[in-house]
């Protein structure tokens, strides 16, 4: 199989490769991005493979990659790729939401693997190939990319379609093909690719043990941080890191001398967002005086018993089923079952019958 990449000088070079994805069964799909210093990730390859060729797609070259939009929507195609969340997620403004989606690595911990087992020592475990690592913190907005890292991005898609065979087949053997199907339905939700920033608070640790006031509070400035990350297509954390919001949200500053005596806010933060921010805490309609923020607690006994119980239940069946643990269910999933939440992951689906009723029988017992 050879490499082939295309820069986007010959766009009929790009519509030739779109019409032979559109007639290939399995696609090999991955990215190669950048975002240490932006929202949004830059997107600066694009790898695709057929049962021809691996073609390196170069988005930088002002390539028109809105050509090759049907093919990876296509649901008629198996689009192949390893811990695909990521590369859907920076797929998704150029292309929108790619159709029919296998994650080898999603997969491989079905079949038994570490849940976090990476592409080369998946290859490495199904396949017996040794995949060169040299070029895995290879600045890849670079131009020109070298021969030895055209050849390291190609060889991240020449192997899925093999391994996405190798796969099926042992998880057809341990009756567990369903599992996956489920698995992978999420995967392509669009709503899953993106931050809502009316959603954004829920990533705030510590947020659900505050006060009703000063959680509406944490929701208008978690908001206000993405949106403003966003419009400037910077990381979040430039515009206001966790730190300053949680302060924010405890002190609950009103006035600007206030606000300038929080030593987790930035000078350059209080200067150009201050005014701003303090709008926001009044638009809150706050009470004058707030509760007091909460102590620290001593664990309570019943409810570590609970989950040292649970979580005694998910590593024997995980055991019995020669699965990681997390796929079962997370230490948050068992927070969740024992405090009674009917939806919880491991009481839906797959993982009701395999964990779920026995977690709900310990609790019972």
């Amino acid at each position: 199989m050879s490499t082939r990449p295309l820069t986007g000088a010959d766009t009929q070079q790009l519509a030739d490769l779109a019409t032979e994805l559109e007639q290939s069964a399995v696609i090999g799909l991955d990215t190669e991005f950048l975002r240490e210093r932006t929202y949004r990730a830059q997107l600066c390859l694009v790898q695709l493979a057929t049962d021809r060729d691996c073609y390196l797609v170069d988005p930088l070259g002002n390539t028109q990659l809105s050509v090759l939009q049907p093919a990876l929507a296509s649901l008629q195609s198996v689009k192949i790729l390893h811990a695909a969340r990521q590369d859907l997620e920076v797929l998704f403004p150029a292309f929108g939401s790619v159709g029919n989606v296998f994650d080898t690595q999603v997969a491989a911990g079905l079949a038994g693997m570490p849940a976090q087992v990476g592409y080369a020592d998946l290859v490495k475990r199904l396949l017996g190939i040794e995949l060169d690592k040299s070029h895995t913190r290879t600045d890849w907005s670079r131009r020109p990319l070298s021969a030895a890292q055209l050849m390291y991005a190609a060889e991240d898609v020449r192997h899925l379609a093999p391994l996405r065979q190798l796969l099926l087949e042992q998880l057809d053997k341990l009756g567990r093909v369903s599992w996956l199907d489920e698995e992978l339905l999420g995967l392509v939700a669009g709503d899953s690719l993106f931050v809502d920033p009316d959603r954004a608070w829920e990533r705030l640790k510590g947020i659900a043990e505050l006060d009703e006031d000063r959680q509406r509070l944490a929701r208008l400035l978690a908001a206000w941080r993405e949106r403003r990350a966003s419009d400037r297509d910077r990381p979040r954390s430039w515009i206001l890191d966790d730190t300053g919001l949680r302060a924010l949200v405890a002190q609950v500053p009103r006035t600007a001398v206030a606000l300038a005596q929080l030593p987790e806010l930035a000078p350059g933060f209080i200067e150009h967002s201050g005014s701003e921010i303090l709008a926001l805490i009044d638009s809150a309609q706050l009470p004058a005086a707030l509760p007091p923020l909460p102590g620290r607690t001593r664990p309570d006994a019943d409810a570590t018993a609970r989950l040292k119980k649970l979580s005694g239940v998910v590593s024997e069946v995980a055991a019995a089923l020669g699965l990681g643990s997390e796929i079962l269910a997370t230490r948050r999933d068992l927070e969740q079952v024992a405090g009674g939440n009917a939806g919880a992951a491991p009481l839906r689906g797959w993982r009701r019958a395999a964990i779920g009723d026995a977690l709900l029988a310990a609790l019972r017992g």
